[in-house]
């Protein structure tokens, strides 16, 4: 017998070689039937996997996360099937699970699959889950590995095999299809009732442009009908609210080839949002006792050796830049941090001195791959709301709590109500991605779980998400799609302040290593902007907006009326404009709501005798006639009761 300890601290007493299932069994009948798969000592098994031992066990479902990872891997086997089923040239690559859904990267030679051709792999699929054929793993020695996909010419299997070590090498067999996998997979393959083919897209070889281009192929399952019906629907949602599509409409940003990919342009309409929301940062800082500085763009290469960036990121920076004077490089900025900490370095301070907070909207640079780029959300030049603060250890608990309070006021300021905070700490056994001693790493994640445990934050732990100088707070937030998105940040370092040799002198004379900690409540302005647009679907807070009201005058009798209620608009900094095209005011009106402006004003005969005007809201909610100066109260008592003032 052997003794299994389940999440809730229960143990259950079994016979040796028992599954999963079996486990799940004694638990519930109901839970026998949904369990897709398990957990045993922190290994992925499946749940004909036999116990042997003493250990902890998890149970997923298709409601886990876990669950829903091992149901979309275990599609990608059956979409590579279907493939093969039309395609038997082809050959398979690499067939991941993802956040929504799985793809799997296919070399198809000389052919070519497109969106005609989704239909008939979704109905051969379904037809092969409906078979029910079970998934199998079993050992294969790196010979017969290599022999097995050396046969069937497919180079891409051969190369990932000869950099797997022999004894660790498992191939997953279902119905007549076999694949190089490590495992996790459902019971069978009738699990699946509901499978869509979302998209096809080029994709290089281990990400790598020199290689050659696969064909990308994504896809998405369920358990249900139902679910994928639902699922579609949101597709079709989140297609209307596609920041690239909305801030094209609204005009805010652009890109451009001759610029270069993933270099956004900020139109006039889009900066003036970039800089309201610079603004209301840095006045919440100021507050809080931050100072702004400004560095450069490019750093010479020996401040990023320093750093570690260097050995960390090289490879994703841009080309060095070469200067005429022998062995002198340069590289455009990729973090903030290390020319922070040389600010730091300007000066000597005391204890008395700290905390220091170095606040700036410094834009960086990293060489992403062309086929990641992604609208603002995927770019190679980003602003970050950067900032880092330098404190005594002492001082470092109230510190970070004092962080988490603004990135909770920048939220609550502009709706974000729905989230988790991830502590990321160091994978539990992979160290060799970290810099710095075990005993700082432990007091670093110590230090954040202390802080978010007092701040009473809702929380996950992560392991192995952790940068490589220190353990994260990462605010993990949902938008009104369900998607959840990674914003703000919070990392405690005590690694870069030995690297930079930053110190202070503390009461007894002698000089102390301070703590640092970095800090992006944005993360980046781009990438925030965007997920702002699809969470708003562009109808930013009132104060964000880019133009708050437009004014319709009926016709072009009533221009001088309209300018003096323009003025009056914008002697209270009430950003305001006048559509004086010469169209019908419902024309007028369409085109003011396709912009997302929040008020419409129209003006007319009765307005102008009135010396009033009429109000509507963005979607069409009548507010009805009021006097300029009421509507003006109206607008500042709605800012008011959505940005408070940060404490």
């Amino acid at each position: 017998m052997i003794n299994i300890t389940l999440p809730d601290g229960s143990v259950k007493v079994v016979a040796k070689n028992s599954t999963p299932y079996d486990v799940a069994c004694q638990i519930s009948e109901g839970l026998a039937r949904a369990i897709v798969s398990a957990k045993f000592n922190d290994s992925v098994v499946e749940t004909s996997t036999p116990l042997v031992q003493d250990g902890s066990l998890k149970l997923f479902t298709w409601n886990d996360d876990e669950g829903k990872q091992v149901f979309w891997h275990s599609s990608a086997h059956i979409l590579a099937q279907s493939i093969l089923y039309f395609y038997p040239n082809a050959k398979l690559t690499i067939g991941p699970s993802i956040a929504n859904g799985f793809y799997y990267d296919v070399d198809f030679g000389n052919e070519t699959i497109s969106e005609s051709d989704f239909i008939k792999i979704e109905n051969q699929f379904l037809e092969f889950a409906r078979q029910k054929f079970e998934f199998k793993m079993r050992s294969v020695s790196k010979v017969e590995a290599l022999q097995y996909y050396k046969a069937r010419k497919n180079e891409y299997k051969v190369e990932l095999i000869e950099n797997l070590t022999d004894g660790e090498i498992t191939f997953c067999d279902h119905a007549d299809f076999t694949d190089l996998c490590r495992g996790g997979h459902l019971p069978n393959t009738g699990f699946v009732k509901a499978v869509k083919i979302t998209s096809v897209a080029g994709a290089y070889w281990r990400g790598d442009e020199k290689n050659k281009q696969l064909t990308r192929v994504y896809g998405i399952s369920f358990p249900k009908q139902k679910e994928l019906k639902d699922y579609l629907e949101f597709l079709e949602e989140a297609k209307k609210r596609d920041h690239r599509k909305l801030g094209k409409e609204m005009e805010l940003f652009a890109f451009s080839a001759k610029v270069g990919q993933g270099l956004p342009l900020w139109l006039p309409k889009g900066a003036a949002l970039r800089k309201r929301l610079e603004d209301f940062l840095t006045k919440a800082q100021k507050k809080a006792g931050y100072e702004m500085v400004i560095t450069p763009h490019i750093g010479q290469k020996e401040l990023y050796v320093t750093s570690g960036h260097y050995a960390k990121y090289g490879a994703d920076s841009f080309q060095p830049i070469h200067t005429p004077k022998e062995g002198e490089e340069f590289f455009l900025k990729p973090m903030n941090c290390p020319h922070h900490c040389e600010i730091y370095n300007v000066k000597n301070y005391s204890y008395k001195d700290l905390p220091k907070r170095f606040a700036e909207f410094g834009t960086v640079y990293r060489y992403e791959q062309s086929g990641e780029l992604h609208g603002l959300t995927r770019v190679r030049g980003f602003t970050q709301d950067d900032a880092h603060l330098f404190c005594t250890p002492e001082q470092l608990n109230d510190e970070f709590k004092g962080v988490i309070d603004l990135v909770l006021y920048v939220f609550g300021a502009l709706g974000f109500e729905n989230f988790t905070a991830q502590i990321s700490l160091r994978d539990k056994v992979n160290r060799d991605k970290y810099i710095g001693s075990d005993e700082n790493w432990e007091k670093a994640e110590q230090a954040i779980i202390n802080a978010a445990k007092e701040k009473n934050l809702k929380t996950v732990i992560e392991y192995g998400e952790a940068a490589f100088y220190g353990p994260k707070l990462d605010f993990m937030v949902k938008d009104v799609l369900g998607r959840q998105w990674q914003l703000g940040t919070i990392q405690v370092d005590y690694n870069l302040p030995e690297r930079f040799d930053l110190t202070y002198k503390g009461s007894d004379n002698q000089l102390h290593r301070p703590v640092m900690i970095h800090r992006a409540p944005f993360g980046s302005m781009e990438r925030f902007i965007a997920i702002l647009l699809e969470h708003t679907g562009g109808n930013f807070p009132l104060w964000l907006t880019p133009e708050q009201v437009i004014l319709l005058p009926v016709s072009d009798k009533f221009e001088n009326y309209t300018k003096k209620v323009l003025k009056s608009l914008e002697n209270s900094e009430i950003r305001a404009l006048v559509d004086y095209r010469n169209e019908k005011v419902g024309r007028k009106i369409r085109d003011a709501e396709m912009s997302k402006v929040p008020f419409i004003i129209v003006i007319g005969d009765k307005e102008e005798q009135n010396q009033t005007i009429t109000v509507r809201k963005h979607g069409g909610e009548a507010i009805g006639e009021q006097s300029v100066a009421e509507f003006i109260d109206y607008i500042n008592q709605a800012i008011a009761s959505t940005l408070k003032q940060f404490n």
